[in-house]
């Protein structure tokens, strides 16, 4: 890790910055190295390892910067030793490149550390790269320096020649300004040498007459060469204008006998013939326009040959073969223009064959998917009229079936007659491919022939589907017949079980002998029961699950019979409970009646009754609930006895426990003492009055005999203690 880390640090501060030609910093140090010893036998620096192991490519680089440190032509590929140890001591002396390698690490290694190159390589492109940016700058420097030496040099030879000028002519111009003489030939003839006389034939006359007649053959001798110069200028001109005005139809004429003998417009289209005649037309109009350019190479090498042009053979061969090319090109120019009228018009009749084509074959091609998709689809039909349906569809498609083979035969005649056509003019089979459509003789083909083979299999589907849905509406009319009957015989059962729950029933023992008959005509009837689930059982197999002829299904049958059996050992086992109840509390069976009468009242869902519910109920049989704070703990109070699960529904056997509980808990002495004060309206005493009011005449002067009179603070008077005559009813020494 710590090795991975100097690494990164290298990298980034020593590596990372060196860019050449936006290469990465690895390939761009790679190819300043390469360039830098390129000039060096036996270095070929490739890698960032085995590259460096001989030790030469070190000394290149130190070397091709500086000189002067070593001499490269001394070292030896063989002592590889030497060259690293000399390259690594050289560095460190003199570039201040410290020592990060080990000669021989390097050369007993076969793949030295490339990280380690790297690094140390690095160090020299730094310090050369310095050095040369120091190089450059000193260079430029010397460079203006020298300009301007030689700019003071000039200055300084210009100031030294004038002086001297200067100089030379003050000094003669007193000399020039001296015009004093002695007024003597003699004096004014000491300022000048003596007069020269020449020898005869060489005096100034005979010089000028021959200077004459020298101009007058001179004068011939141009007038001669002027007219040979532009005889000459003119056949080099018309020369030059010939070998340009040939290269210039050469040129257009490159490569035009084999566009006009190319095969191209049998491999061409309909809209590609049309190109290519429009491309032709226009190269016969670029053909006439060039009739004018070969008449004045004809003309150009006829006046050579009339001026005698010293070169005329190569003139007349060259003139000669551009004629023979010019008429080649006017024949097969000719032959095309035929060639490709010819093609278009049979191009014209394929393509019309083509649309034709794909206008029949597209809309057959869809009737035959569509027909291919409904004879593959599954028959899955419920009822007969779904069956005959589809066999009433089926002949109707069968009988379109004339019509639909006299229309494949047309496609199938196009297709031949476009393959004749290619085939007879040796057009390319790529032509076949029809531009309109992707469709192909062979895909139709093959889509009508599955077609044929697959209504004899839709017919024996059709017939095998007919045959089971006959079995299957045998099967639903066998279904509905008995659980129509079924059905009501159960809801009739469960009516009467029902009747007999909410009290319309007798006694409770008549009751439960009524469920007990029912409970043995429901099992003499399940052989009935029996028998449906036999035939539905048959119906799932066949895969039947919708019988609209029956009212009824195979499960709200189970459910009935179910609920009828449940219902009748419920309401048994509820009237067994109530007997129990009233034999062991002593409670009337009139006032059992009254308990179930007034909770089905309530209990609307049959589900038990919920709080509200409850508290209507229990103050519809004369329990009295106080409104109020006191009359909501009451309720919570009764809950917590009929509901102690919190359910949230109190059934008839928890309400009636409740109330028989009630009834034989209501001669205590607190249960009259409560009474007394409902009477009192809630006073600790009651009245004369009140008692007449509320009880029996003979009951009520039973209590004013017996009942002792109030005592306490607030009494009115004649009040009386009913709190005391309580207790005493049930022998307390209150009285």
């Amino acid at each position: 890790m710590t090795l991975g880390l100097i690494w990164t640090i290298i990298l980034r501060f020593a590596i990372q910055d060196i860019t050449i030609e936006e290469l990465s910093a690895r390939d761009g140090l790679l190819l300043w190295c390469q360039r830098k010893t390129a000039p060096y036998n036996n270095v070929n620096v490739q890698n960032f390892h085995t590259s460096w192991k001989d030790g030469l490519a070190f000394c290149a680089l130190i070397h091709r910067h500086r000189p002067d440190l070593l001499d490269y032509d001394k070292l030896n590929k063989g002592d590889p030793i030497h060259n690293l140890n000399l390259a690594f001591d050289v560095a460190e002396k003199h570039l201040d490149i410290p020592r990060m390698l080990d000669a021989e690490d390097l050369v007993n290694t076969a793949m030295p550390d490339e990280k380690a190159i790297m690094t140390y390589v690095s160090s020299y492109y730094h310090c050369f790269s310095g050095m040369q940016k120091a190089e450059t700058a000193a260079n430029r420097i010397c460079r203006v320096l020298k300009v301007n030496q030689d700019n003071e040099q000039l200055m300084e030879e210009y100031e030294r020649l004038a002086s001297d000028l200067l100089a030379w002519i003050r000094r003669w111009m007193p000399w020039l300004s001296n015009r004093t003489t002695d007024n003597t030939l003699a004096g004014v003839q000491k300022n000048n040498r003596p007069a020269f006389l020449p020898t005869e034939g060489h005096l100034v006359k005979d010089i000028n007459g021959a200077w004459n007649g020298l101009e007058n053959s001179e004068k011939g001798f141009e007038e001669w060469l002027l007219s040979e110069m532009m005889r000459l200028e003119r056949l080099e001109h018309l020369a030059e204008k010939f070998r340009r005005k040939c290269a210039m139809h050469e040129e257009w004429a490159a490569g035009k006998e084999e566009m006009l003998q190319s095969p191209d417009w049998r491999r061409a289209g309909l809209y590609q013939l049309k190109a290519l005649r429009k491309r032709h037309e226009a190269f016969e109009s670029d053909l006439g326009a060039h009739q004018d350019r070969v008449e004045q190479i004809a003309a150009i090498a006829r006046e050579l040959n009339t001026l005698r042009y010293h070169d005329i053979g190569t003139v007349n061969s060259r003139c000669q073969r551009i004629c023979d090319q010019w008429d080649r090109l006017g024949v097969l120019a000719q032959t095309r223009r035929g060639q490709l009228e010819e093609a278009e018009r049979l191009a014209e009749r394929i393509d019309q064959l083509h649309l034709d084509f794909a206008k029949r074959a597209a809309p057959f091609n869809n009737w035959l998917d569509g027909a291919r998709e409904d004879l593959a689809d599954m028959v899955i039909v419920h009822e007969m009229t779904e069956i005959h349906s589809l066999i009433a569809a089926h002949d109707k498609f069968k009988a379109t079936l004339g019509d639909a083979d006299h229309e494949f035969i047309g496609i199938a005649q196009l297709e031949q007659e476009i393959i004749r056509l290619i085939d007879q003019h040796g057009l390319d089979r790529e032509l076949l491919n029809n531009p309109y459509t992707d469709l192909s003789g062979a895909e139709v083909r093959r889509k009508w022939q599955d077609v044929q083979q697959s209504v004899p299999r839709r017919d024996q589907q059709l017939q095998q589907e007919l045959s089971r849905q006959q079995n299957n509406e045998r099967l639903r009319h066998a279904f509905a017949e008995k659980a129509n009957a079924v059905g009501p015989w159960l809801e009739s059962q469960l009516e009467q079980v029902v009747q007999i729950g909410l009290g319309g029933r007798g006694s409770l023992e008549q009751a439960i002998k009524r469920l007990q008959e029912i409970f043995n005509q429901a099992h003499t009837y399940k052989p009935n029961l029996d028998e449906l689930e036999r035939i539905n059982q048959e119906m799932q197999e066949n895969f039947v699950f919708e019988n609209r002829q029956a009212r009824y299904s195979m499960e709200s049958l189970r459910v009935g019979w179910e609920s009828l059996i449940t219902s009748i050992n419920r309401t048994i086992n509820e009237c067994e409970n109530q007997i129990l109840t009233r034999d062991s509390k002593g409670i009337k069976e009139e006032q059992l009646n009254e308990y179930r009468a007034s909770f089905n009242h309530f209990d609307k869902g049959r589900h038990g009754l919920d709080s509200e519910e409850l508290k209507s109920c229990l103050i519809s049989v004369g329990y009295n609930i106080r409104p109020g704070r006191d009359g909501d703990m009451e309720l919570q109070r009764i809950l917590s006895l009929v509901d102690p699960n919190r359910t949230g529904r109190v059934p008839f056997d928890a309400f009636l426990d409740f109330m028989t509980r009630e009834t034989a808990d209501s001669d205590t002495a607190e249960q009259i003492i409560e009474s007394f004060r409902v009477l009192a309206a809630g006073k600790p005493f009651i009245t004369a009055d009140e008692l007449r009011r509320e009880l029996p005449g003979d009951q009520a002067e039973y209590c004013l005999a017996r009942m002792p009179p109030f005592k306490g603070a607030g009494g009115a008077p004649g009040s009386y203690d009913y709190t005391s005559f309580s207790h005493s009813l049930y022998g307390h020494t209150d009285l």
